[in-house]
């Protein structure tokens, strides 16, 4: 039993890592002054001045566009195989391998910078997990002879050659090349890309049981992470010790670490929003310019017709009598369109004023149970009395995640009103976003004594955006925990079904609902409730944002439930060809 514990934090480790610490090659100086050096040389070539440009500023789709149009206008061999390689590397960064892949084959072998090409392909293939071809390519860089024109990162090549033997199993070669991509990153100061090879040889170490090998490294990693501002590798580093020191049934420095992890997931959640708020101000300040110089333009033509017109003034008298009733048409549509969108407004308005009151009465308990919560917990610290203080705590808890759930749920409803949400959908593994979500109740199963069950086979795949369909399998498992009373049940499974859809059911042993609950959750209008057939109120926010959500991922939701038996809560998602 402690074996396959261990070998699931290893699987856990393993996997969280790989994304941090498979590193990226980054092209330096000598192709910086090279490209510099072409642009000079073809000053008259207008596409591929502004391809270059755009590509020194990684502004990919802009590189594209431009690259593409010199392949098309130029036959000159030399600044075709830099316009294959904008395009190739554009590509790459926006995840399409197989076109990147058509790119890099059109480069010829004469160009000066070749290495990059098979640098760039050999990324390709470890970011598709084919390491052996990935190794391939990066040894026959390494194996080059020594050449005055290679720039590359000595020690990004050597680590992606380390991670690629950790994942084809053969620990000893992978451990001198991850030691030795240490070394170098350490004499070049590459704080990120240390810590990134820290936790690579400690998973090495890890999975071959050496612990005593593996932890310092994790520590390493983790002192390093505190002198860099980076989110990201804070992030990992805290994670990696959480799962170590669970590991090693150290609960308390377990969960200090979690929450550290946490703050930081918080932190880089933040800065990505405030980046992507940003990028959509600036394209929204474009399209406003862009508006004042059409309207600009059409005020001039206004203009010149009203001059023309003096000169024509007794055939145009019927025509300015004609444009006089077709601008009175367009201005009582006009009138009956912003009549409509008042209307809209104003309920809006009316929505927007509940949902506030709504939002600060829920709040206004939460933050006044805390209170009262805190004087109890007080008095009890003075008397000394340790069970009334753990319930306390517990209580703390459960009023803080509530709180911050529904806080959650407001931030995600708001950015779908205001059109901000990004969907993205692609094939994902259901089975592991299940397991990733329900490890974060393992706390909360213990509390209530709940046995939870995730029957979800592994061959299971859908077509879906991963942050809404987290989000959604979260509320409703928020909601199952609820309303399960002690020693409840919670399973997760699929219902078998003939057509091409993937139905997820989600199902508690507790209170259950009336059919008038069910009709009343699954109406399209509604927005916020009441809690069952009490006096306090609910936003009934989760709920509405996991209808909204289902509906933009293309699935639907339904309900099954009995009063005193308990509820199946079923997802309707598309498959996808992965199915097995």
């Amino acid at each position: 039993m402690i074996l396959n514990i261990k070998l699931i934090f290893i699987f856990v480790l393993l996997f969280f890592s790989f994304f941090l610490c498979s590193q990226e090659h980054s092209t330096k100086i000598i192709f910086k002054i090279e490209l510099e050096n072409i642009a000079r040389r073809y000053k008259k070539e207008i596409n591929f001045q502004k391809a270059n440009y755009f590509f020194l500023r990684e502004e990919w789709d802009s590189t594209l566009v431009y690259s593409m149009k010199q392949l098309v206008v130029s036959p000159n061999t030399e600044l075709n195989n830099y316009s294959h390689y904008f395009r190739a590397n554009s590509f790459r960064k926006k995840k399409l391998f197989v076109e990147a892949k058509k790119e890099y084959d059109l480069i010829a072998t004469t160009f000066p910078f070749y290495y990059n090409v098979k640098f760039g392909l050999g990324t390709i293939s470890l970011e598709q997990r084919d390491f052996a071809k990935a190794v391939i390519y990066f040894q026959e860089i390494e194996n080059s002879p020594s050449n005055s024109t290679y720039d590359y990162d000595n020690s990004t090549l050597i680590h992606n050659i380390g991670i690629c033997y950790i994942e084809l199993e053969e620990y000893d070669k992978a451990e001198e090349y991850l030691l030795e991509a240490i070394e170098l990153q350490k004499s070049e100061k590459e704080k990120p890309l240390l810590i990134g090879s820290y936790m690579d040889i400690a998973n090495l170490y890890y999975v071959q049981f050496k612990d005593n090998q593996a932890i310092p490294y994790f520590e390493k990693a983790y002192q390093l992470s505190k002198k860099i501002k980076e989110f990201e590798p804070k992030k990992k580093a805290s994670f990696n010790m959480a799962v170590v020191e669970e590991n090693r049934k150290n609960f308390p420095k377990a969960l200090a670490y979690r929450k550290e992890y946490e703050q930081w997931k918080d932190s880089l959640n933040d800065q990505n929003k405030v980046w992507a708020i940003a990028e959509i101000e600036k394209k929204f300040a474009v399209k406003q310019k862009q508006k004042e110089v059409n309207v600009l333009q059409t005020e001039n033509e206004l203009k010149e017709v009203q001059r023309n017109s003096l000169l024509y003034s007794s055939i145009l008298l019927l025509l300015l009598l004609g444009v006089s009733f077709y601008f009175y048409k367009q201005k009582t549509k006009q009138n009956k369109i912003i009549l409509a969108q008042k209307e809209e407004l104003d309920a809006l308005n009316a929505t927007k004023d509940k949902l506030f009151s709504i939002i600060s009465h829920d709040l206004r308990s939460s933050v006044n149970a805390l209170k009262t919560s805190n004087t109890k917990l007080q008095e009890s610290l003075a008397t000394k009395d340790f069970s009334a203080l753990d319930q306390l705590l517990d209580n703390n808890s459960s009023i803080a995640n509530g709180t911050y759930n529904l806080l959650d749920n407001l931030l995600n409803w708001a950015l779908l009103q205001t059109k901000q949400a990004y969907f993205y959908k692609e094939s994902l593994h259901l089975q592991s976003i299940i397991a990733h979500i329900a490890y974060n109740y393992k706390p909360l199963l213990l509390n209530k004594n709940i046995s939870f069950e995730n029957k979800v086979t592994a061959a299971i795949f859908v077509m879906a955006d991963q942050d809404s369909l987290k989000i959604i399998i979260r509320n409703i498992l928020d909601n199952a925990f609820k309303f399960s009373n002690e020693n409840g049940v919670i399973t997760v499974y699929i219902r078998p079904t003939e057509d091409d859809c993937c139905y997820l059911v989600i199902e508690d042993t507790g209170a259950g609902m009336s059919e008038a609950k069910q009709q009343e959750l699954l109406k399209e209008t509604v927005l916020l409730s009441k809690k069952g057939s009490d006096d306090s109120i609910g936003t009934g926010l989760g709920m509405q944002l996991c209808k909204s959500m289902i509906h933009k991922n293309g699935g639907r939701l339904a309900i099954e439930s009995q009063e005193g038996i308990g509820t199946k809560i079923i997802i309707i998602l598309p498959k996808t060809d992965n199915n097995g």
